[in-house]
């Protein structure tokens, strides 16, 4: 398949906000996201069903894809931001019209269950998304400057993004030593083990796999890593880069659990293929924003994640 770079974000240009999964509960957040897309000197147009709600849902699912593709067919927009993830998006994947898509190319953001959305666009188009920051709660709070700058980089500039500058210029840990290089695929965790079996589900041979995810107990990060073991796609992968686990541990003292090390470590060592994990993506203030679909590289020995291109044009 060839992979198809959306243009870069022009200084002054259109923003389009949808909610392809769940709604904000407050509200006000969009209005303060806005606030600061239009600081920049962005304009921003929002879609005609924001707002809408339908149980955990932001609206019916006809009324949310039309929203997507609203903002794809409409030649003022250049790129489309996610208001929020939670939970849906996984429900449109047989409603999107992909030709759109296709045909009208352009910046789309949004990480954690917009992971669905960004897998089946890559597989049925070719087009490098954006695992990003969205309205709520990143551009509606107090956004880090760490996430800011690798965020607007890698939409506004079409030069290599480069190896990425941690804190204190501190270096990943690593498993299974040494080095790999392929296009990144991936995500959620949850979400991308949720598209097994599916149509929307990519091609892994020789890809780069970056799994982040939230608010999962170690039982449920179990059974997501078998699937993706059952599924053989740790023996067709060349490396693993593991982001941010945020709050992915048992609440209640008294149960008797695994930790999220322990099951990671069950799995993961027993692959013969360099990882890194506590990159900084994921559910978490500094985060990193990855085009998936890119060439990236990995060295686990040194510990360290190079995105060696851009992912705009």
């Amino acid at each position: 398949m060839r992979l198809v770079k959306p243009v870069k974000l022009p200084s002054k240009s259109v923003i389009g906000l949808i909610s392809p999964a769940s709604f904000p509960e407050d509200h006000t957040l969009i209005n303060k996201g806005v606030r600061y897309l239009e600081g920049l000197g962005y304009r921003v147009k929002i879609g005609n069903n924001v707002g809408k709600q339908n149980g955990y849902l932001a609206g019916s699912d006809e009324e949310r894809v039309k929203d997507l593709h609203d903002m794809f067919k409409d030649k003022n927009v250049k790129a489309v931001f996610c208001i929020r993830g939670g939970y849906g998006a996984f429900r449109l994947l047989d409603l999107v019209d992909y030709k759109i898509i296709k045909n009208n190319p352009k910046i789309f953001v949004g990480f954690s269950e917009i992971t669905a959305l960004q897998t089946a666009i890559l597989q049925k188009t070719g087009l490098i998304t954006f695992a990003g920051p969205m309205l709520t709660p990143n551009f509606s709070g107090k956004i880090s400057k760490f996430t800011e700058e690798y965020f607007w980089r890698a939409i506004t500039s079409n030069k290599k993004i480069g190896r990425v500058k941690l804190p204190g210029n501190s270096k990943l840990p690593g498993i299974n030593k040494g080095g790999a290089s392929g296009r990144m695929i991936g995500g959620n965790l949850a979400v991308f083990a949720a598209l097994l079996g599916t149509e929307y589900f990519p091609d892994v041979k020789n890809k780069i796999l970056l799994l982040e995810d939230v608010a999962e107990v170690p039982y449920k990060i179990d059974r997501l890593m078998n699937q993706l073991r059952l599924a053989k796609v740790f023996k067709k992968i060349s490396g693993i880069i593991l982001g941010r686990f945020v709050d992915c541990y048992d609440h209640d003292p008294s149960k008797k659990t695994l930790t999220l090390g322990e099951v990671m470590n069950s799995y993961l060592h027993k692959i013969n293929i360099p990882i890194v994990y506590t990159f900084p993506h994921g559910h978490v203030d500094d985060m990193v924003t990855i085009p998936i679909g890119i060439n990236v590289k990995l060295n686990a020995t040194k510990g360290f994640v190079d995105l060696t291109e851009s992912g705009v044009r």
